[in-house]
């Protein structure tokens, strides 16, 4: 198994997984780039200030919307999660609730990171058969 995780995709938990709001693009940039590894590879001021990121498959963008970091966030699908998590903790993240969730009869390994901006973040990946 390999001891690097890979981020495959992200889903949004609100509206817009290129939108999450934040107050301040360059920390956002910032801290997303040292802690979860995400390069930025665009940066826009229509419609609204807005920077997208992103590692592997998957992209994330953060945007001054207004709107309330805490109620939102993104499900981000990886391989090996556990890798993820001990690259996360490596770096100073605090991550959450290590457990199997179940969803549409499939399940998943799953934890979470609570950003300092609030956002909310479920980092997760299928548990095969052979795991």
């Amino acid at each position: 198994m390999s001891k690097t995780g890979e981020f495959i995709d992200a889903f949004p938990f609100q509206e817009d997984v290129l939108t999450l709001p934040v107050e301040n693009l360059d920390d956002a940039a910032n801290w997303y780039g040292r802690a979860f590894g995400l390069e930025e590879i665009e940066r826009k001021t229509e419609p609204e200030p807005t920077v997208i990121m992103q590692r592997g498959g998957a992209k994330v963008g953060f945007a001054i919307t207004g709107e309330d970091s805490t109620q939102d966030g993104a499900a981000i699908l990886v391989k090996n999660v556990g890798a993820i998590r001990d690259e996360l903790e490596a770096k100073g993240v605090t991550t959450a609730n290590w457990r199997v969730d179940e969803r549409d009869g499939e399940k998943l390994q799953v934890f979470f990171v609570v950003a300092p901006d609030g956002l909310c973040f479920y980092f997760h990946e299928p548990v095969s058969d052979d795991q």
